[in-house]
């Protein structure tokens, strides 16, 4: 009997299915072991030993697994986690855990084995290649795990002493962060220039109608700025109504275009993006539901190749559905283009290429969209190229003066395109995609009269009417026959990050991996110094002053270039061309020195620091305020950063306390984020119902129709917190209005309901009461999306109601969040979840954990000193019955003193 370990509940089911007698298949549940939050869990004094405990949720999965080790008598163990880095820790955990145990004797075989896919084929062959765990691979994961932790164990201590208010820094999340600030700042600090373009609509002898744009005027070609206002543009719409137009030139090239390479990991986040406005966190997800099932291969990878068979399948199936000219004379083969492949595993696709999306019917909606565009993506890519004839026109006048140029294409043969194009990152319409209708050289080119009427009606509320007749509008001109229109234009800002586009600068610049992308777009949201509107990513003020901070004290380790080089040397290292120990001592060198740099720093130094550094955000000058940091109050103070005892930090005066002014780091909005929203008719719902947004005592809300005699309490539902008013639309409206969602009823009966609470989304499974008179049984299960509670279905529903610890049922003793350790004093330290958030608990003492500091944060020293705090403000009672206790137990030995004789006797 051989013991099997996968990392899911779901995958050990279908393993096991597929292996039949002879095996058992467990579930690990994840990681096993972790460093445990507090000093000395990297020791860099001895070597950087690492100190290892198993989760208080493991225990239970470990026991398991000895368990069945023991009962079955196995002499085998199979370790088949994930095949990438984090599933070889993974294993090589588990190994160390069990070997703890002495389950894992001499005798036994310890196997590692690899599946790229969750099919039977897959399973079958990798079990008859087993190999040992990879050490290099290992050892990456070990540097990793090191680096973040010291990292975040020295630097988060740092921000919480110098900038109240911050959560924490990590090796990864702060580069990541610093790229949004920075994006923002450039967008504050960009002027836009104003330019106009002037389009003419022409039409052939044949009376078929096109479009071209002025390119040559003056006998110059026109560069961008140089129609740079309105006279100008009206100038340029004269000169081309004025003269007689030809066709100049006609040039028409032919031109492929091949389709994209498969899915890795970091594509696939960004065009989930891009067409179905997932987060990276949602497409993983769903990615692994997918693969737990065995509909796709595995999901984190940096690999873009695809195995042979499975191409030779993916051509099968293309000739049998589109013909023969569908597929290149050779399978199609990719490499990588990143700047950093990690460990490459193969890339993301179907495991089976017949398996159409349209087999998969009762998968949940995001499950399928994701599934539909892996395997389109996947198919498309073995596919013809499809092939274009672009075409070029220049019409002009015979002075040559005056040009004007059309550029079009047709697509003569569609190839991959019958299947699936790409999404684009905030690109707009060139016009090259056009069709022109047949246009032969040197026949005439006339204008076609009332051509752009229909354009140019959007700027006639106030447009005014010139002796020439030509219409006028500040934003547009038209000729008088309104065959050529000139708009104004102003250039653009770099647009604001979403999650795709910031998943590929992250890529580019060689910062993280993908098995990070997700987690770390996800902590910096969560922290709030993230906030993500209308799928774009904006950075908090809490966010500006972190990466101020990290600039102005840190800066080498937020620089992009030392990031990419230590993602280098960690692939080195799995690769096993450099020791992960040498390349610790490296940076700790250096690290260590930085961190003791700050000890001396005084808060006020930091924050002018920070006044700097921000000051184009925080202070910016206007036309209207000249001298933004003079106090508006009282005249001659300077407004600067200031930190509150709470946490947080604002705007104050300088000449504090004789005045108090104060304002919020963004300003002074009137009405805050509800300013000019309170009342704002959203539409009505299907029954002409008006639906309303308001500003509410406990924040914004939207709310359908009017108090009424019949109705005096219209149906509200609240906004959700992190969700942004100005944002909230119809359709987003009536989604929170039509909750709690029933999703369904569960398999063991009773309803799962969907809903937003105090703390956030939730699922709701309400059980029937198992006797008369008692009440219902629920079980709530919080969400990580918000956008969750309209989506989720049945199948996920039941999934994480099962897989939820045991609950708090009445009388039953609350699980901690987390273990903190031994007070000095004696006695358990714990994180508590308590109605008004995290708290620690240590005998009788509850000490509130400060606002802003995330529990994952809290370490020992900084629990000891709220917990001690904490007994100090409740008077000298408490220390007193401390010294009580701790007497207690050593008056209870004598009295059991002279018991242990008799008990030894009979053991004997």
């Amino acid at each position: 009997m051989a013991v099997v370990v996968v990392e899911s509940p779901a995958k050990a089911k279908t393993i096991e299915k597929y292996l039949g007698p002879g095996f058992t298949v467990l579930a690990s549940y994840g990681h096993v072991r972790d460093l445990p939050p507090k000093d000395g869990s990297v020791d860099t004094e001895h070597d950087f030993e690492m100190k290892w405990e198993v989760g208080s949720q493991s225990q239970k999965h470990i026991r398991a697994i000895v368990d069945a080790m023991k009962s079955d008598s196995s002499d085998t163990l199979i370790l088949a986690t994930d095949p990438d880095r984090e599933g070889e820790a993974i294993s090589w955990h588990l190994e160390e855990a069990l070997k703890k145990r002495k389950v894992i004797k001499k005798s036994t075989h310890v196997e590692r084995v690899v599946f790229n896919a969750i099919t039977k084929t897959a399973v079958t062959e990798a079990m008859k290649n087993p190999r040992q765990i990879d050490m290099p691979l290992v050892e990456a994961y070990l540097a990793r795990r090191a680096l973040d932790y010291l990292v975040g164990f020295n630097l988060s201590p740092v921000l919480w002493r110098k900038l109240p208010g911050a959560k924490s820094a990590g090796r990864v999340q702060s580069v990541c962060l610093r790229l949004i600030v920075e994006r923002e700042m450039e967008i504050e600090a960009f002027n836009n220039k104003e330019y106009w373009s002037v389009k003419a609509r022409l039409t052939t002898p044949r009376g078929q109608n096109f479009d071209a744009r002025l390119t040559v005027l003056g006998g110059k070609k026109l560069e961008k700025f140089d129609l740079a206002t309105a006279a100008t543009a009206e100038l340029a719409v004269q000169a081309v109504t004025s003269r007689a137009l030809a066709v100049l030139k006609v040039e028409a090239k032919p031109a492929t275009r091949n389709p994209s390479a498969p899915f890795m990991t970091s594509t696939l986040q960004q065009e989930a993006s891009r067409k179905f406005g997932f987060g990276a966190r949602q497409t993983m997800s769903t990615a692994q539901r997918l693969y737990e099932a065995g509909y796709i291969t595995y999901m984190r990878t940096d690999g873009i190749d695809m195995a042979p068979e499975a191409a030779s399948a993916a051509r099968a199936y293309i000739k049998d559905k589109y013909g023969a000219s569908y597929i290149p004379e050779k399978a199609r083969i990719y490499k990588n283009k990143a700047k950093n492949a990690q460990e490459a595993h193969e890339c993301i696709r179907p495991t089976e290429m017949d398996r159409e999306p349209a087999k998969l019917a009762r998968l949940e909606e995001d499950q399928r969209k994701l599934y539909d565009l892996i395997w389109k993506r996947t198919i498309a890519c073995q596919m013809s190229g499809a092939r274009l004839e672009r075409t070029t026109v220049d019409i002009g006048s015979d002075d040559g003066e005056l040009v004007l140029r059309a550029n079009g294409q047709v697509v003569s043969f569609d190839g991959f395109l019958k299947v699936y194009e790409e999404g684009r990152d905030d690109a707009e319409a060139n016009g090259n995609d056009a069709r022109l209708p047949s246009i032969q050289e040197g026949e005439p080119a006339k204008p076609k009269a009332g051509g752009f009427a229909t354009d140019y009606a959007k700027f006639t509320d106030d447009n005014t009417v010139i002796d020439s007749g030509m219409q006028r509008h500040e934003k547009a001109v038209l000729s008088a026959d309104a065959s050529t229109y000139a708009q104004q234009h102003f250039t653009q800002p770099p647009p604001r990050y979403t999650e795709a586009t910031l998943v590929k600068r992250m890529e580019e610049l060689g910062i993280g991996r993908p098995s990070t992308y997700a987690s770390v777009i996800t902590t910096i949201q969560d922290r709030d110094y993230v906030r993500k509107e209308k799928n774009r990513l904006h950075p908090e003020d809490k966010g500006r002053l972190v990466t101020a901070f990290l600039e102005s004290y840190f800066r080498k380790y937020v620089g992009y270039n030392f990031t990419a080089a230590l993602e280098d040397d960690l692939d080195k290292v799995s690769a096993g061309k450099e020791d992960y120990k040498a390349l610790l001592a490296r940076f700790w060198g250096d690290f260590s020195a930085a961190i003791a740099e700050t000890s001396e720093l005084r808060i006020t130094d930091v924050l002018e620091k920070i006044n700097e550094f921000l000051e184009p955000h925080l202070f910016p000058v206007t036309a209207e305020d000249p001298t933004p940091r003079i106090c508006k109050n009282c005249g001659n103070g300077k407004l600067s950063l200031r930190t509150a005892r709470s946490g947080g930090a604002f705007i104050g005066c300088s000449n504090y306390p004789e005045c108090r002014y104060t304002r919020p780091l963004a300003g002074e909005a009137v009405g805050g984020d509800m300013a000019g929203l309170d009342g704002k008719v959203l539409g009505q719902n299907e029954e002409g119902v008006p639906v309303t947004l308001r500003a509410g005592r406990f924040g914004p809300y939207v709310q359908l129709g009017e108090p009424t005699e019949e109705e005096p309490k219209p149906k509200r539902a609240s906004v959700p917190k992190g969700m942004d008013p100005a944002v909230v639309e119809l359709k987003k409206a009536l989604e929170l209005l039509s909750l709690p969602r029933t999703i369904g009823e569960h398999p063991e009966g009773g309803v799962v309901t969907a809903a937003i609470g105090p703390y956030g989304p939730y699922i709701l499974h309400t059980k029937p009461a198992e006797e008369k008179g008692k009440k219902p049984g629920k079980t709530y299960v919080n969400l990580p999306d918000l956008e969750e509670i309209f989506t989720i279905g049945m199948n996920r529903a039941v999934e994480m109601i099962a897989s939820k610890p045991p609950g708090r049922g009445r009388g039953a003793a609350a699980e901690p969040i987390k273990a903190l350790g031994e007070h000095p004093d004696g006695g358990e330290m714990n994180i508590m979840k308590g109605r008004y958030g995290p708290y620690i608990k240590w005998e009788k003492i509850n000490a509130t954990i400060p606002k802003g500091t995330e529990p994952e944060d809290v370490s020992v020293e900084m629990a000891v000193e709220l917990v001690n705090a904490k007994a100090a403000t409740k008077g000298k009672k408490k220390p007193a019955k401390k010294k009580a206790a701790a007497k207690k137990p050593a008056a209870k030995k004598k009295t059991p003193a002279k018991k242990p004789a008799p008990k030894k006797k009979p053991a004997k």
